[in-house]
């Protein structure tokens, strides 16, 4: 192997393992099938952030954030994380600029650096602190006018860090459960499912964690394609901020379903929809895993009593869309709605009805031909009458090595897991709790085609939140899964999902005595 290799090698290397974001492998020309061990280990990344939109505009509004890193082999003994308002978070720039001396010799930030803002101040106190890897952290706030948050997490703190941000309203516009997980920054977005109708309130809210300015466009494509949004064009975010751009000011016309892109011109930003309806409470609808020819929608509650799909392919070709239902008995078709046809460019509405039948399932949509790229997510609606809530189940990604699912509580809280492409065996452990409990594990096996509704594991003694971390024993089966909060008050079945991709705790990087001259071809 030549010097350039090396040197790519090792930079690839410190890149993955302190972003978490790079990944560089490269096949084994040695490898069997004999169980010889693949070309791309996998190390534990050491640095990571997480994005937190605002909660909640009103004043009965009671937010709860939960932070967990589960225990990974192979992390540093040192680290921290702190979450705290886009407003105070520090940017390192800025530390180092400040420090004035006060920093130690090697140029990490000192314990009294920590603790001053930008302009040497005294900071605010971090929202949530954890204290260790393996348990989680709580943080309640109440009301109207908590702030984004932005957290940062370093050393052995980092690999898999997740933190959930759940909200109960107990009146008005988009009352009941409203959930999301922080997410990390990025640079584009697409949210099928929101909506400019009058009885809907949609907020596009964006996060900007960084020093500088972010620029960014927002696209809204209706039934007909494109709408005209001058207004989300070069929308600024500023530094440290956050930026709720109510949808319906975007543009004139009503429609009940569009599908909204998120596009940073610079800098990059966190994204989610607040989905807030006049009669049918509201949640959180998070970004669809990126556009991809399948798509699968994990965790469909078994007591759905309204299922509406709303999926869009970018650009000018069509596609055409096999509709299955993964129930715990395997794949089937929904009667009448065996296909739906996906104009390009144009966001397309198909209700499902309780397309569960009492059985909770997992939407799988696959092409019926040539392979177009699409986004989806579904809206869900449980109970009747005047007692109705909703929530939104996007297309996720894969459970990867390890999913993170954190604010699980010991009654209300169920997995989804689905295998379509194949059997799957994969071990869920629930962590200690917040205020006590041992840690358990339990395995189960996915059976191919098929979703399996799982009553989360307690840890023993489980006092406060845990968390659940689901591990597929092998990796040549994709693995797709969510978790559903439920709460009921006064009748009203309160809900909120979220998908489980990968936590982004571990990263590929490849080993030092494996020719990747490949790599520079």
């Amino acid at each position: 192997m030549n010097r350039t290799t090396l040197s790519l090698i090792a930079g690839a290397t410190a890149l993955a393992a302190v972003t978490g974001f790079a990944a560089l492998s490269a096949p084994d020309p040695t490898a069997a099938d004999d169980g010889v061990e693949a070309a791309a280990a996998h190390l534990p990344v050491e640095r990571t952030s997480l994005l937190c939109p605002t909660p909640s505009t009103s004043d009965l509004a009671e937010t709860t954030y939960t932070s967990f890193t589960p225990i990974t082999k192979g992390a540093e003994s040192e680290g921290r994380a702190a979450l705290r308002s886009a407003t105070e978070e520090r940017s390192a720039a800025e530390d180092a600029k400040d420090g004035d001396g006060d920093q130690a010799a090697d140029g990490e930030e000192t314990a009294e650096d920590s603790e001053k803002d930008a302009d040497g101040e005294k900071a605010e106190k971090p929202v949530l602190e954890p204290k260790e890897p393996g348990k989680p952290v709580v943080a309640d706030v109440s009301g109207g006018e908590e702030p984004a948050l932005v957290g940062t997490a370093e050393g052995r703190f980092a690999p898999g860090w997740t933190v959930q941000q759940t909200t109960e309203v107990a009146a008005g516009t988009g009352r009941g459960l409203q959930g999301v997980s922080c997410t990390a920054p990025d640079t584009e977005f697409w949210f099928p499912g929101a909506s400019t109708a009058t009885e809907r309130t949609d907020y596009v809210h964006l996060t900007n964690p960084d020093d500088s300015a972010a620029v960014v466009d927002i696209e809204v494509y209706g039934k007909d394609g494109a709408l005209e949004t001058e207004a989300g064009e070069g929308i600024t975010v500023q530094p440290h901020s956050a930026e709720p751009v109510l949808l319906s000011t975007l543009t004139d016309e009503e429609q009940t379903n569009v599908t909204v892109h998120v596009v940073v011109r610079s800098g990059r930003i966190g994204a989610a929809v607040q989905a807030l309806d006049d009669t049918l409470g509201g949640d959180w609808l998070a970004a669809s895993a990126n556009p991809a020819g399948s798509v699968v929608l994990p965790g469909i509650p078994e007591d759905a009593t309204a299922v509406r799909l709303v999926a869009f392919t970018p650009g000018e070709v069509d596609a055409d869309l096999k509709v299955q239902l993964a129930s715990p008995s395997g794949l089937i078709t929904p009667a009448g709605n065996e296909t739906v046809h996906v104009k390009g460019g144009m966001t397309t509405a198909v209700d499902l009805g309780d397309v569960t039948r009492g059985e909770a399932g997992s939407l799988v949509l696959t092409p019926t031909d040539r392979s177009v790229p699409v986004v989806a997510a579904v809206r869900v609606l449980r109970g009747k009458g005047d007692n109705q809530e909703s929530a939104f189940v996007p297309a996720a990604r894969p459970v990867g090595l390890r999913a993170t699912a954190v604010g699980n509580t010991a009654k209300g809280s169920t997995l989804a897991v689905t295998a379509p492409e194949g059997a799957a065996k994969i071990k869920v452990t629930a962590s200690a709790g917040s205020e006590g409990g041992t840690p358990t594990s339990e395995t189960y096996t996915i059976k191919a085609g098929t979703t399996q509704h799982i009553e989360a594991p307690v840890p023993d003694g489980v006092e406060g939140t845990y968390a659940l971390t689901i591990e597929p024993e092998s990796d040549d089966t994709p693995v797709y899964a969510s978790r559903t909060l439920s709460v009921t008050d006064d009748g009203l079945p309160a809900f909120t999902v979220q998908t489980l991709p990968d936590d982004r705790g571990l990263v590929a990087v490849p080993k030092a005595e494996e020719d990747l001259s490949v790599l520079q071809r």
